[in-house]
């Protein structure tokens, strides 16, 4: 077997296939059964390429440093020799040697020009760190076509004075224009690049199916809850006229309060931070203040319990509530997939722009839908959904205690509620680590988000606590004492893990994560195998099932809808995974094989 030349993450010159012009690229991987290095281009572009069409950068600033040192002192010697005052009888050799001269000056500055196109820039190993800047390939590109195709006016003149101009000159522009439509070949690539090629959940089918079957399977679960026997073998459960679905009074209560949450989102008061660069470079501002809207939440909540206002109100009228949150959802995807189809193509996500109009719509279109500075996501990612599920918590808890005429709350219910809102905190706290997540880097705003943010969250996140509203559940103080320890867990597990992981991210020279190893990727990035990532790939994923868990122990076994949640959570998480693994080994490549040999867990350590 051949010996590799070039290792991962050098930074070399490549040949662009069906040219005679190299470029510079970063080697990502080497496949050893057919000898083919895979490269990347400054605009992201991957080919493979042969160790032939490779070579060094040395090798090309040594030809640049030879032509730009030889070629002023050959002019001045040349120049003194044809301007001595010494040899007057020559005057036609003089003639003729400045013809030469003038040809020699043509070709020397032709190859400096050639040369200038493979020089590489001083930023530009920076630069892989990364994704491209889009402004500045274009600026390269076009100062290498002006250095083309303007040469020198007093070189061109006695040129054509003296007629002079080279054979290969013809070539030369022929190569010009060969060159322009090779970035015109390249600014296809990217735009067909940026499409998405590989579709997720089933593809056209299965998103077109999953709009119906989501909303279907939440009100489901909250017809079950509502049932004396919510047992799985009592399908379907007996359905409701749609005339009782809907209440407009419901429906205002849900827009007041989604305004409400939109209006604590816009005050000035937390601070403001960048997130991760987009596919051009550029970073959108971000205002931290969800903790301190949960905070004012809870005040204005404090003074409706005050006047007496009766919150559990929710509980009788859960489903159409829900309703109208499904209806909003709903006419929310439709703008926001209107809105998207006049948005500029650097501007869409990378895993909703299949130019599928139904996997667009569920996927959502516009990675980062904006009114002004209201960034729409990043507003409905954690605030209506997620302060909604604590305040239908409480609603239920209060319901509980005046079905069942009770001074104070189950201790089920109280452990929901405590668990729960822990979880709900320790997002809201830690806000600005959801920036580095797929929702926000990767995923476009459409039906998937918006109804699982605003419907999926709030009301089957809840389900525990409204099934023990009218489904009572005994347990003893040693088995609640269990319980919480089993969540606390879950907790440190899913909390260290995800901190290692953020503090790693934004800043992997910090001190305090010196005792953290890793592997260095082709990116720039680092891959941890120590610590939690070195247990198991993904760890927060296992905290979150333990929790989930936790969560459902407190309903008892008489049922298994409590657990729907935890099956649920099992189910997507090990889809999140499957999609994360996917997504890093195109991104880091060889880079992430030897995580894997590193790290062969999964999620459960010794079993997946």
């Amino acid at each position: 077997m051949p010996n590799r030349r070039f290792a991962d993450g050098e930074v070399v010159m490549g040949r662009w296939p069906g040219s005679v012009l190299y470029y510079e690229v970063q080697v990502t991987s080497y496949d050893d059964v057919s000898h083919l290095y895979t490269v990347k281009y400054k605009d992201g572009t991957e080919l493979a390429l042969k160790e032939s069409d490779i070579k060094s950068q040395s090798s090309f600033k040594h030809r640049k440093s030879q032509s730009s040192s030889s070629s002023p002192s050959r002019r001045s010697s040349s120049r003194s020799r044809s301007r001595s005052p010494g040899r007057p009888a020559r005057g036609r050799r003089r003639s003729s040697s400045q013809s030469r001269e003038h040809k020699d000056d043509k070709k020397k500055t032709i190859q400096e020009t050639n040369l200038a196109l493979l020089k590489p820039s001083e930023n530009n190993t920076r630069r892989y760190n990364g994704e491209p800047d889009s402004t500045e390939r274009n600026d390269t590109s076009c100062l290498i076509l002006e250095q083309k195709s303007k040469p020198d006016l007093e070189i061109e003149r006695v040129l054509e004075q003296y007629s002079l101009r080279p054979r290969k000159e013809e070539k030369k522009k022929e190569e010009i224009y060969s060159e322009k439509k090779i970035f015109e070949t390249i600014k296809t690539i990217e735009k067909t690049s940026s499409k998405t090629k590989e579709l997720e959940f089933g593809g056209r089918v299965g998103t077109f199916m999953l709009i119906f079957f989501l909303p279907a399977t939440v009100f489901y679960l909250l017809l079950m809850c509502k049932q004396d026997d919510p047992s799985i073998m009592n399908f379907p459960p007996p359905l409701p006229a749609l005339e009782s679905l809907w209440e407009a009074r419901m429906f205002g209560l849900f827009l007041l309060w989604f305004f409400l949450q939109a209006l604590f989102y816009l005050l000035p008061i937390g601070k403001v931070v960048e997130g991760l660069p987009l596919s051009n470079g550029r970073k959108l501002q971000y205002r931290i203040n969800g903790f301190y809207a949960f905070v004012l939440t809870a005040a204005a909540l404090g003074t409706l319990l005050y006047f007496q206002f009766e919150l559990h109100y929710l509980y009788d009228h859960f489903m159409q509530f829900a309703v109208s949150a499904a209806v909003f959802s709903l006419a929310l995807s439709i703008y926001l997939y209107i809105r998207s189809l006049k948005a500029p193509e650097e501007d869409l996500a990378p895993g909703g722009n299949s130019g599928y109009f139904i996997y667009d719509f569920f996927t959502g279109h516009e990675l980062n839908p904006r009114i002004g500075s209201f960034d729409l996501k990043y507003f409905c990612e954690l605030r209506p959904g997620l302060i909604g599920w604590v305040v239908i918590n409480l609603a239920m808890l209060l319901a509980e205690m005046k079905i069942h005429n009770q001074s104070m709350p189950s201790l089920p219910m109280i452990l929901v509620n405590s668990f729960q809102l822990l979880y709900v905190v320790d997002a809201l706290w830690n806000e600005e680590a959801i920036l580095t997540t797929m929702d926000i880097t990767h995923d476009g705003f459409g039906f998937m988000l918006a109804f699982g943010d605003l419907v999926w969250v709030p009301f089957v996140y809840s389900l525990q606590a409204f099934y023990l509203v009218g489904h009572p559940t005994a347990i003893s103080w040693p088995v609640a004492a269990a319980i919480t320890i089993l969540n606390c867990i879950g907790y440190y597990i899913f909390r260290s893990a995800n901190s290692q992981k953020n503090n790693f991210r934004r800043n992997p020279a910090d001190p305090k994560l010196a005792y953290l190893k890793f592997i260095p990727t082709a990116t720039g990035k680092g891959l941890l195998v120590t610590g939690w990532w070195g247990f198991v790939r993904h760890p927060n994923y296992l905290g979150d099932i333990i929790m989930a868990l936790a969560w459902s122990l407190p309903c008892g076994f008489n049922h298994i809808l409590p657990y729907f949640y935890v099956i649920y959570f099992i189910c997507l998480l090990v889809h999140r995974e499957a999609r994360d693994e996917h997504h890093c080994k195109q991104k880091y490549g060889l880079a992430w094989e030897r995580y894997c040999q590193r790290v062969p867990y999964r999620i459960f350590p010794y079993i997946y």
